[in-house]
């Protein structure tokens, strides 16, 4: 027998034009679990660590995260408010096509394949994160010098790995997203003790918070402190997942947004105190910038609680990476679903499918794996690969988040639908600023990183996005825009009819700050039933304000 929950979120999602299909399992904090997983402070933190401390140094490190983790905050807020209107797994591409009025298609076009493209870059720089400290680890135990190719080889195994859990073991998924939680939230907890409690001689305060680092070649410090936020903004990407999963979450026009908002807000706290950790345990610089084994953090763990320590302290790492990829293949995949379920790609009648036994997107899935080894070639050709993946990551994500806050602070500043969840009179304020923000770092981390800048140096991210946003463009002045007309949906009339009229939906709404007067859709944004039955339940004044 289906909750109230259950029953409103389906009757909404009718209402959003969409069959429920998926299986709608996760409770809020499995919700919260995908995106705090596909975060995963102890992946993007420890990968890119060296690379922070070479471009700007603990200061950076430290208070670049501080920075990156509120202006993220800001994105997220606004996410969380459109979240909450519409809880689809289409996400931002849905909510792009519904705030652009007339503009909707063209809208929701870009930033579906700008999400495309950073899911799948960053499932790539998860992973290979994860392949690259794998070897490293097994080098320290063993001896093994590895090459390029096995990283790659080992990338592609985890790969396959992560796509056959989402495949045969989904099920499990919940299960490993919450067991995600606790192996971050505690390994952070044992790596500060541990290092707290062995690092024999520890630097000062002084140090810590003061200390600059520039090894890029650059003379201006203001822009090696810049661009040495990509450690920051790369680790801080991922959290759209909670929106991706809405379809599968009970009472996801709450749970879905707050699991967006508390993935970020516990990473951040989490984030901290792991940075904390390992900057405090740095005992030789020059032996940690410059270390055999490969990796800053190996070096670090090394120092402090010798090489069986180290080890152990490295696994916690593996499995909490390990997690994250899993989590990042699961968000790519729905939103290969959902975006294909509207035929927006190539092939989309086959990606779109649901196994009729397992209940799950098959084809999105190994594609999704498929897309991200490609990019493991690139490690092959050129060893400064990686830093352009996770700029491309970043970037293309961000760009995708924004997009439907600056279509509704724009096209549908005055007719917007409030949800459960949303930010009152702040909500435009909130939102330019995340606008701005975004343009900043787009312009920022395609900036070269090294100079003098060489081509095996310089940051190919310009070339792979300029040349994703030019087929993206290409393809829709060509084609796309005779045929693609936005989330189409897949609930016929009449169905949706007997659905609004029937069921009774019920909401929770907890007071926080009363809200102001909610604008009713302007022309263009519903169908009459859709109004109709917005109408039925529009938003009052007890709604949550954020």
């Amino acid at each position: 027998m289906s909750t109230d929950y259950e029953t409103a979120d389906e009757q909404r999602l009718r209402e959003l034009g969409y069959k429920q299909e998926l299986k709608r399992e996760l409770t809020s904090f499995t919700n919260f679990s995908v995106s705090f997983s596909v975060i995963s402070i102890l992946t993007g933190l420890s990968s890119l660590y060296g690379v922070g401390l070479n471009t700007g140094g603990p200061a950076v490190i430290i208070f670049g995260w501080i920075v990156v983790s509120f202006m993220t905050f800001l994105v997220a807020l606004s996410m969380a408010e459109i979240c909450s209107s519409y809880p689809v797994s289409s996400g931002l591409y849905f909510w792009s096509s519904r705030l652009a009025g007339d503009r909707g298609p063209f809208f929701a076009w870009i930033t579906g394949w700008m999400n495309l493209v950073g899911e799948v870059a960053v499932t790539a720089g998860i992973d290979f994160g994860l392949a690259m400290l794998l070897c490293s680890v097994v080098s320290l135990g063993t001896g093994w010098v590895y090459e390029r190719w096995h990283v790659v080889l080992v990338y592609w195994a985890l790969l396959i790995v992560h796509a056959s859990i989402n495949t045969f073991a989904v099920k499990l998924i919940g299960i490993l997203n919450t067991i995600s939680v606790w192996v971050h939230i505690g390994g952070v907890i044992i790596i500060l003790a541990v290092l707290a409690a062995k690092t024999p001689n520890k630097p000062t305060a002084e140090w810590v918070f003061t200390t600059f680092i520039n090894n890029t070649g650059w003379d201006s410090p203001v822009y090696v402190a810049l661009i040495g936020l990509l450690q920051s903004q790369f680790t801080m990407t991922g959290y759209d997942a909670s929106a991706h999963m809405s379809e599968e979450t009970k009472n996801s026009a709450v749970s879905s947004p707050v699991g967006i908002l508390m993935a970020v807000g516990v990473s951040f706290v989490a984030g901290l105190a792991y940075l904390l950790a390992l900057t405090f345990s740095i005992q030789d610089l020059d032996k940690v910038l410059n270390s055999s084994t490969g990796n800053a953090i190996t070096q670090i763990f090394l120092d402090s609680v010798g090489q069986t320590g180290a080890i152990l302290l490295l696994c916690i790492l593996l499995l909490a990476q390990f997690f994250c990829g899993n989590a990042s293949v699961t968000a790519n995949s729905r939103m290969i679903y959902a975006f294909s379920r509207d035929n927006a790609l190539p092939g989309s009648k086959y990606l779109h499918r649901i196994h009729p036994t397992l209940k799950v997107p098959v084809n999105a899935v190994w594609l999704a794996a498929f897309l991200a080894g490609l990019l493991g070639i690139l490690h092959i050709i050129n060893q400064y690969a990686f830093p352009a993946i996770t700029s491309i990551a970043t970037i293309a994500l961000y760009i995708s988040y924004v997009i439907p806050t600056f279509c509704r602070i724009t096209y549908s500043r005055n007719t917007f639908e409030r949800g459960p969840i949303h930010l009152g009179p702040f909500s435009t304020v909130i939102g330019a600023a995340a606008c701005i923000w975004v343009a900043f770092i787009t312009v920022l981390f395609v900036l070269p990183g090294s100079y003098p800048v060489t081509t095996q140096n310089m940051n190919w991210t310009i070339v792979i996005l300029a040349a994703a946003v030019i087929f993206v463009l290409a393809y829709w002045q060509i084609s796309a825009h005779k045929w693609f007309k936005g989330p189409q949906s897949n609930v016929d009339l009449e169905e949706s009819q007997f659905h609004a009229s029937d069921m009774d939906v019920k909401e929770k709404d907890v007071v926080v700050v009363p809200a102001p007067e909610v604008a009713t859709a302007g022309p263009g944004h519903k169908t009459d039933i859709h109004e109709d039955a917005d109408a039925k339940n529009a938003p009052g004044g007890d709604k949550t304000e954020l």
